[in-house]
């Protein structure tokens, strides 16, 4: 018996050791001005999140000059099974799809087989000629939705930035939003791109073109875009041009079975709102493969995304982008011209990433430069580029954005 719990004692001394050897100084961090202690007193405190059973677990990873700094996997992988958090645990990351698709965007620019000015219609003509709904008051009193011509069409640059006119019906409760709703725009896994665009054509805009920024659906037409440009699936051109080349082996539109023991889910029940979390099924390949919204991936195989970008375009002698175009898509391309209240003060946006244009007014720690987003179902990142850093923070937890906020506080204190 004295045997045999000795042999227990070792086994479980050594998962720890495993399990505690990202989290060790490192010679590398010391090197690039990082301090461990401010991270492991992060981990301890999302840690703590997680055994109050405010969020299952989460993944979080910080990386400097290009270096891997620190990881760690806290908490549940999967609430119901009681399965532990890994670091190679595969998320829904929702809108950090959006990156993803922005970047195969921009290399379609590059050869010359999309332009930034060009009026959408030209690419997906039935969105030529679209109106944009006014909600206006009858005689009677009652709000009805009115078209009116738009200015002008909407562009490639609009639909990367969000100053298209689209929008989401899920969040708010306008009359067009509504219509989004009722006409099935959102929510149908069923619908294809083209037939998702289809969609959309016969609803009116929310804004005129070019003169508001609104988080829409604009990502997931530029899906469609790319598939009737290159007359490739979404998927297929993702994989064939970027997942593939950059090694990003976990990223796709669904897990494959052999995988399915390592997908992160959220609990069955939301802590603060009490009602069921629905996400999505990703054990299947959807039918809708939405360029806004509907990719999964790792914390190690975003980071080799975010990566390339920081290196302008590049990472381990792959080529995806130039750093010209790097450089347009992390600036701001909204001044002061175009209305974005509902972005966080101190931000504008860029081509497909939120951007800080100032040192000030925002209300979290950064950069002027620094990038960011973020996804639905609990997932975020920032690249610094002034700092040289990238920090992802992935869990499957809506309602998330403290945890963002914690997160972002924490990688900045580690700074030396």
């Amino acid at each position: 018996m004295l045997v045999a719990w000795r042999i227990v004692c070792t086994l479980v001394l050594s998962a720890l050791v495993a399990a505690c050897a990202d989290l060790k100084p490192r010679q590398d961090a010391a090197d690039s001005g990082v301090s461990l202690q401010p991270l492991k007193q992060l981990s301890a405190q999302i840690s703590a999140e997680a055994q109050s059973g405010a969020i299952p677990g989460a993944v979080i990873l910080v990386a400097r000059d290009g270096k891997i700094l620190y990881t760690d996997a806290i908490g549940l992988q999967d609430p119901s099974s009681g399965r532990p958090m890994k670091l190679d645990s595969i998320f829904r990351i929702a809108s950090m799809t959006k990156p993803i698709v922005s970047v195969g965007v921009m290399m379609l620019v590059e050869e010359g087989k999309l332009f930034l000015a060009d009026p959408v219609w030209k690419y997906l003509p039935e969105l030529k000629g679209l109106k944009v709904g006014v909600e206006k008051k009858d005689a009677a009193g009652n709000a009805v939705l009115e078209e009116v011509a738009a200015v002008r069409e909407m562009t490639v640059q609009d639909l990367l930035r969000h100053t298209s006119g689209f929008t989401y019906g899920i969040f708010g409760t306008s009359l067009l939003k509504k219509r989004y709703v009722d006409t099935k725009v959102e929510g149908d896994r069923n619908q294809t791109n083209a037939e998702h665009v289809d969609r959309l054509a016969k609803l009116p805009l929310a804004y005129q073109p070019g003169t508001t920024w609104e988080y829409s659906r604009s990502t997931d037409v530029l899906g469609a875009v790319i598939e009737r440009v290159t007359g490739q699936t979404l998927d297929v051109f993702l994989f064939e041009r970027i997942l593939k080349p950059l090694g990003m082996k976990d990223t796709g539109f669904s897990v494959d079975p052999a995988k399915h023991a390592r997908i992160a889910e959220p609990f069955a029940v939301d802590p603060d709102t009490k009602s069921p979390v629905l996400l999505p099924d990703v054990r299947t390949p959807p039918r809708f493969l939405c360029g806004g919204a509907c990719m999964v991936s790792t914390a190690t195989d975003y980071y080799r995304f975010l990566q390339m970008l920081l290196n302008g375009g590049e990472l381990d002698g792959v080529r995806i982008l130039s750093r010209k175009s790097v450089e347009l898509m992390t600036a701001d391309h909204l001044g002061s011209a175009i209305a974005h209240g509902e972005l966080f003060p101190g931000y504008g946006f860029g081509l497909g990433f939120a951007v800080r244009v100032s040192p000030g007014e925002a209300s979290s720690l950064g950069s002027v430069g620094d990038y960011t987003w973020g996804g639905l179902y609990g997932t975020y990142f920032f690249v610094d580029p002034r700092e040289r850093l990238i920090a992802i923070l992935l869990m499957q937890r809506p309602n998330y954005s403290k945890y963002a906020r914690q997160f972002r506080t924490g990688v900045y204190r580690a700074l030396d």
